[in-house]
């Protein structure tokens, strides 16, 4: 219960709890013994009802009286006993409730029995409960979730719930779930456009006068300043998804091997990826939602995967591989493509809107019959070296990229919004004139509404104002460091994104990271060095989606999530980072290309205990080909057990150059061997040749 302090234990506590723990042991047992035998008798509920009065949280108990009740009721015919039955579950849960308000089975409980509509319910009295479980702890989130589950049940009007919550925020400006509920109930009047709320700034207006009252009145209550990040992210973001870059980029030409085109790798492989990325998770991306023409002959059933590490169906970056593999060129041919996305009822964001803005982009690709003839011969045939003193060439653009192509045109991006900056810069001055060095959140929420303010510039032109923005935000994030260090990567890791964007902008302030790598008999590759710049996380990858050498050494990485947009990436250094798992390494299997990767000088395997390692479901609910290697590893006499994070990974890559010197796992016996085994086009490790 929020707001009770916690006492130091008595020697008459333990007596008493060591007691207790007799009885529901004893309790459990019998439970258990009727649940297996099926026993549904008023001495077999009596027993679950008293295991439940002492620990609400025994779901078993609560499963067994599901079952009973289902098998009694089906012996009732009569509406009053049938009422008498539901009233007896409604009064178990009652009496949980009472021990434990935030039991989640008791709660479930009573929402089952409700759903089951055998008899009329009587919502004077769930209200009634409600209104006493919440005077005794008003942010109890279990019974506001039971409001919103009755409030549907018995189709209470939204607008009527908004008016509750605007008086429980009354009551208590700290009531977080009130304001949560609020936040709720406003997206889905606005969707549905309902009468009064047909204007988004007007609502979102009078919201924004609301909480400032509230951030004024307490500035160390975190309720207000949680609902004020979400009236952000409504107001700085557009309504609907968009599609804010693509790869191949509009008009770009791709070969394998010729010096006035771009180079395509994956080309060498027969596979031409198509990346789109969007501002926001969409999903809905199908052959029918998304139009591909081109003088190939394209399959009417492609399809296009997100590239995420969730399984959620939505993702930022989607991506679908063209076959050439089986084209016939006697001399130098060039194939067009050209995608199209239409307004279209199929791709939808998380909170629900539809993809309206329709896009059109095309590009070619060049194959020579020297390029279906080398598909099994590895350009890579010597060993890449990371020259850290190498001069970039900073007069020249990447491998002949405009760097404007990457993004798609202006006149399809969201329009800057008036009402949307001057909201923001009134809430800017607003926040500055609360000037309080010691506020976390007040930093917090300034260095958001910079950003967003920064954001909204970028889809215009007016790159130069935006930098002023950044600059402010990063020296905020290094207070906030300083300020509050139990969040410190939190805070680092919104730097680090701060950073990307401040370096990715624009190409000007961008050509002093990049360069142009020759490699024999390839095109030149697009090489970007990003070293020594205390990145925690990578972002903006949409600007990114052209790389094809990419150096990130000597930065604190943990986590490489947004490298499986860069689908046209070769080789990556990784070194002197703080990559502590291989779970972590995860968004690189979703990269065809990858064929040098460098992790020496990480944490893989310093920390004794890993929690990361289980982020990631577990060997034994993977897919037949990852358990076709587990059986090709316990052949080589590799512990399985041990290694089936790296296991899960190797199988997954096709590596030709891999370092992993410096790590603490190189010092386990048979990694090497699991290495080779899963990689058996891998030439170089640690530096050395293998075969």
């Amino acid at each position: 219960m929020h707001g009770r302090p916690r006492r130091p234990d008595k020697p008459e506590d333990a007596a008493a709890a060591e007691a207790k723990a007799a009885k529901l042991r004893d309790l459990q047992a019998q439970v258990l013994h009727n649940h297996h035998s099926r026993t549904y008798t008023k001495e077999a509920l009596g027993l679950s009802f008293k295991l439940l009065e002492i620990n609400p949280e025994a779901y078993t108990a609560w499963n067994y009286r599901k079952l009973a009740f289902q098998h009694n009721i089906g012996e009732l015919s009569e509406p009053e006993a049938i009422k008498s039955a539901i009233d007896d579950e409604l009064r178990v849960v009652e009496v949980a409730l009472r021990q434990n308000p935030k039991s989640y089975g008791a709660w479930y409980h009573r929402k089952w029995l409700l759903n089951q509509k055998l008899a009329p319910v009587d919502f004077k009295r769930e209200f009634g409960l409600l209104d006493k479980l919440l005077k005794v702890d008003a942010r109890n989130f279990h019974g506001w979730n039971y409001r919103r589950f009755l409030a549907r049940f018995m189709g209470v009007p939204e607008e009527e719930e908004l008016k509750y919550t605007m008086d429980k925020i009354s009551d208590n400006f700290s009531n977080y779930s009130a304001w949560h509920n609020r936040s709720i109930l406003l997206s889905n009047l606005l969707i549905k456009q309902s009468k009064g709320f047909e204007s988004k700034q007007k609502i979102f207006s009078e919201e924004f006068e609301l909480v400032t009252q509230a951030l004024f009145t307490d500035p160390s209550d975190q309720s207000g300043w949680f609902y004020h990040l979400w009236l952000l992210a409504q107001t700085s973001s557009p309504e609907n998804p968009q599609l804010i870059a693509s790869w191949p980029s509009n008009g770009s030409n791709l070969s394998l091997s010729s010096l006035s085109s771009i180079c395509c790798y994956s080309l060498k492989e027969g596979i031409l990826p198509i990346v789109l990325y969007f501002n926001e998770p969409v999903k809905g991306l199908s052959s029918s939602s998304v139009s591909l023409n081109s003088d190939l002959v394209v399959s009417k059933n492609i399809q296009w995967r997100p590239l995420s590490v969730t399984d959620s169906g939505h993702s930022n970056c989607w991506v679908t591989y063209l076959e050439v593999s089986n084209l016939e060129c006697n001399s130098l041919q060039q194939f067009s493509v050209e995608v199209s996305i239409t307004n279209s009822d199929e791709i939808v964001s998380r909170s629900g809107s539809n993809y309206n803005c329709p896009v059109h982009f095309s590009f070619t690709f060049e194959l020579s019959n020297n390029d279906s003839t080398a598909k099994d011969i590895d350009p890579i045939h010597e060993l890449i070296s990371w020259d850290f003193s190498e001069p970039l060439l900073s007069h020249v653009n990447p491998s002949c990229i405009c760097f404007e192509q990457l993004k798609i045109t202006n006149s399809l991006v969201h329009k800057e919004s008036n009402w949307h900056l001057e909201r923001l810069s009134d809430e800017i001055d607003l926040f500055r004139e609360l000037h309080d060095d010691n506020s976390k959140f007040a930093k917090l929420t300034l260095a958001r509404l910079l950003l967003a303010c920064a954001a909204i510039k970028s889809r215009g032109s007016s790159l130069v104002e935006r930098k002023g923005y950044c600059e402010e935000s990063l020296g905020l994030f290094n207070d906030l460091i300083d300020l509050d260090p139990s969040h410190k990567r939190y805070y680092e890791d919104e730097r680090s994104l701060v950073l990307m964007d401040q370096l990715t902008c624009d190409m000007e302030a961008f050509k002093k990271y990049c360069s142009v790598k020759a490699l024999p008999k390839l095109a030149p590759l697009n090489h970007v060095q990003l070293c020594r710049l205390s990145l925690t996380r990578i972002g903006f990858a949409e600007r990114l989606l052209w790389v094809q050498m990419l150096d990130l050494t000597h930065n604190n990485l943990r986590s490489i999530e947004g490298l499986e947009a860069l689908q046209q990436l070769v080789c990556l250094n990784l070194g002197n980072n703080q990559i502590s798992s291989f779970t972590a390494l995860e968004p690189l299997t979703k990269i065809i290309s990858l064929k040098v990767l460098d992790l020496s000088c990480n944490e893989i395997g310093t920390h004794p205990i890993d929690t990361t390692r289980y982020i990631c479901p577990s060997p034994f609910s993977h897919r037949v080909e990852a358990c076709e290697a587990f059986e090709e590893c316990r052949k080589k006499n590799i512990n399985v057990e041990e290694f089936w994070d790296a296991i899960l990974f190797f199988k997954h890559v096709n590596l030709v150059q891999l370092c992993l010197e410096g790590n603490a796992v190189t010092n386990k016996e048979n990694l090497r061997t699991l290495v080779v085994t899963l990689n058996p086009s891998l030439k170089w490790l640690d530096g050395k040749f293998v075969h």
